[in-house]
């Protein structure tokens, strides 16, 4: 069974064409299968680590030992570095446009991630982030694994991120307006005359003084 036009052709590029028609059909499936797991078919031999995708069947994870029934078949290896799902570029690329998703050497071999790897905060000094899921990147990518791509190039998602963007904007003008009337308000209180002391029009109570004696009333007088 040969691979079909469909299949072969490198998608992702991110042209013109229907949203379903994006990507290859075999792409979302292979994200969401489970690999390394013990082959239900082969359960007794030692080969029966499940780590290889046919993209013509996309019926699963496959052993070694299954694809003697997929001989005339593309099929992919998939690798694990750090409990994660990687593919080797030289494999991948052949079939999927990856511009944009960040390439890591492991064992000599450059790979990319199936998968999105969450960070709990981006680290110091760090300048550029996944779109999707705001792991540290290098300048040059946009996105940590071709699943941060599917989602990061979707018509909702794009629709989310610039319905953010104008949050943040009407954020800040707000923010802006509000510091601005708060100065204007302190500069001119600055300028106004503080209000004295309310006067109080009750009489106050006068100390009681020296009483004085008529005049002359101390002198004595002699003949």
């Amino acid at each position: 069974m040969e691979l079909k036009l469909k299949n072969r052709r490198i998608m992702g590029g991110g042209g013109p064409g229907e949203e379903e028609d994006k990507w290859p059909p075999w792409l979302k499936p292979l994200l969401k299968t489970s690999f390394f797991v013990q082959c239900k078919h082969h359960a007794d031999s030692h080969k029966s680590e499940c780590n290889m995708y046919c993209l013509d069947c996309m019926n699963g994870a496959l052993c070694s030992l299954c694809l003697s029934y997929h001989r005339d078949h593309h099929a992919i290896q998939i690798r694990r570095s750090s409990y994660h799902d990687v593919i080797r570029v030289s494999e991948i690329q052949k079939v999927l446009d990856i511009t944009g998703v960040q390439t890591y050497i492991i064992n000599s071999a450059r790979v990319v991630f199936l998968n999105e790897r969450p960070q709990p905060r981006p680290g110091k000094g760090v300048t550029n982030t996944c779109e999707v899921c705001e792991r540290s990147l290098l300048d040059s990518f946009r996105f940590c694994s071709l699943g941060c791509k599917i989602n990061g190039t979707s018509k909702d998602w794009t629709t989310k991120k610039k319905k953010k963007q104008r949050g943040i904007a009407s954020a800040s003008d707000s923010e802006e307006s509000y510091t601005s009337t708060s100065e204007k308000s302190n500069t001119m209180r600055s300028f106004t005359p503080s209000t004295p002391p309310p006067i109080s029009y009750r009489s106050a109570k006068r100390r009681k003084g020296i009483p004085h004696r008529a005049p002359f009333g101390s002198l004595i007088l002699e003949f």
